[in-house]
């Protein structure tokens, strides 16, 4: 018996056919008061709610940030449950931005938290911070096998923070980024269409061509609109596996309000902006 198809073929249909934008779903406080609502569990219900009606149905990813959701205690875990649900409903794919990261026991608790098909979480994907050890994500990475989930490691972040540890070189004369990516090479190694194991890579990092981006999976490229970077950067960024990235828009699209006509023509914009990136490589 087969098991569940893999995340990275679902991604790549998804992209295909809605592109590939992800929009976040990042409900901060300065958000939520230019939306006009109170910064508690009603301003935060109000908030996913809309943005989930406005996109869900047309975009290939919708990405919450859980911390905004962790902030407000049970109460916010079950809305971000809600959300994660109807996005998932109307055909978008989640990926969960809650970059865990652990050994042993506690990352499997983490992966089942967010990959197991029965937890109220359950997400197409989710973000990892492998800086433990690589190999410390083992348990996410079985679990996202038997589940035909997805994983996004943390490799070359857009926070100037990073470099000191992305960039770091080891003794065998590679950066710790590089060293990343190249595992993640392994765990797609000979998957079609696409693997599931996917890397996080800031879009405003300028010129990658050091750095072997081809790991035949998704890379999940923040920092397009309110952080400087836009659509026609991409190519430059991501070179040859731009077809495989998806960029990551959050208050690029949000800031456009509590209006579900505003927001799905903000990411409309920024969808096809990307489409023509893409197309011009």
């Amino acid at each position: 018996m087969s098991g569940p198809e893999p995340f990275g073929a679902r991604l790549r249909r998804a992209m295909d056919a809605r592109g590939p934008l992800c929009v976040g779903i990042d409900p901060h406080p300065a958000l939520l008061a230019e939306w006009g609502l109170n910064d508690d569990v009603a301003g935060l219900e109000r908030f996913s709610r809309t943005v989930v009606e406005a996109v869900a149905d047309r975009v290939a990813v919708l990405k919450p940030q859980s911390a905004f959701f962790e902030r407000f205690g049970s109460r916010g875990i079950a809305v971000l449950e809600t959300s994660v649900a109807q996005a998932r409903a109307a055909g978008a794919l989640v990926v969960m931005d809650a970059k865990r990261g652990d050994i042993g026991s506690t990352m499997a608790a983490y992966a089942e938290s967010f990959l197991h098909p029965d937890s109220p979480l359950f997400s197409d994907a989710l973000t990892v911070s492998p800086y433990l050890g690589y190999g410390s994500l083992g348990p996410a990475v079985k679990l996202a096998r038997e589940s035909g989930t997805g994983l996004f490691v943390l490799a070359l972040t857009s926070n100037p923070e990073g470099g000191e540890v992305q960039h770091a070189v080891r003794a065998d004369g590679r950066s710790v980024g590089a060293t990343m990516l190249g595992h993640l090479a392994a765990e797609n190694a000979g998957e079609t269409p696409l693997g599931s194991f996917g890397a996080v890579v800031g879009a405003t990092l300028g010129d990658l061509s050091s750095y072997d981006l081809d790991i035949n999976g998704p890379l999940l490229a923040p920092g397009i609109g309110a952080q400087g970077a836009t659509a026609a950067d991409l190519p430059a960024v991501f070179g040859p596996a731009m077809r495989n990235v998806v960029p990551n828009v959050s208050r690029g699209v949000l800031l456009h309000g509590a209006d579900t006509v505003a927001l799905r023509d903000a990411a409309e914009r920024f969808a096809e902006e990307i489409r023509a990136a893409v197309a011009a490589v």
